[in-house]
């Protein structure tokens, strides 16, 4: 018997187009209207910014994870954690999955910031950054087959390498 996805408690996995470096944005999602993240700083290890771009508004929010803004967002011009931020959704989830989700029209071969009508939008950051600290947490959990209660909607996989 095969269980439709309406009466089954995992969800189905879609692999990343292309393997992501982790290391410059450690987190990034299609999720509550946003595609937003967390992208490392480049000048201080101990900094992250949480950043955003809102689906068909386009607006953009770039701030530090105690809340100040980033200093290289200005307007209509996204900043580089916006755009690294950018450049990581399409590795992990496919330009033209990115380009619909955030409603944007752009030529092939232009960038998807091309085809942002941007605006400065400020969002908050606070619950992208605990989301990212929450995914942390389940990576500091010691090896275990025991189901994990918090995670009982989580995708499991069969001895056959599918999803189950």
């Amino acid at each position: 018997m095969v269980l439709s996805v309406e009466t089954r408690s995992t969800a189905v996995v879609i692999p990343p187009v292309q393997p992501r470096r982790l290391a410059k944005v450690p987190f990034v999602e299609l999720a509550d209207g946003r595609l937003q993240g967390v992208v490392s700083s480049g000048s201080d290890i101990e900094r992250v910014y949480v950043s955003s771009i809102g689906a068909g508004t386009h607006g953009l929010s770039c701030s530090t994870n105690n809340n100040r803004p980033c200093g290289g967002l200005r307007g209509s011009s996204p900043c580089k954690h916006l755009q690294a931020l950018l450049d990581e959704a399409e590795v992990q989830y496919g330009r033209d999955r990115v380009a619909r989700y955030l409603r944007i029209e752009v030529d092939e071969g232009r960038s998807l910031s091309a085809g942002l009508k941007a605006h400065h939008e400020p969002s908050p950051a606070a619950t992208v950054f605990s989301g990212f600290l929450r995914h942390l947490a389940y990576l500091e959990r010691p090896g275990s087959s025991e189901p994990i209660p918090e995670l009982h909607w989580f995708p499991s996989v069969s001895s056959a390498g599918e999803a189950a």
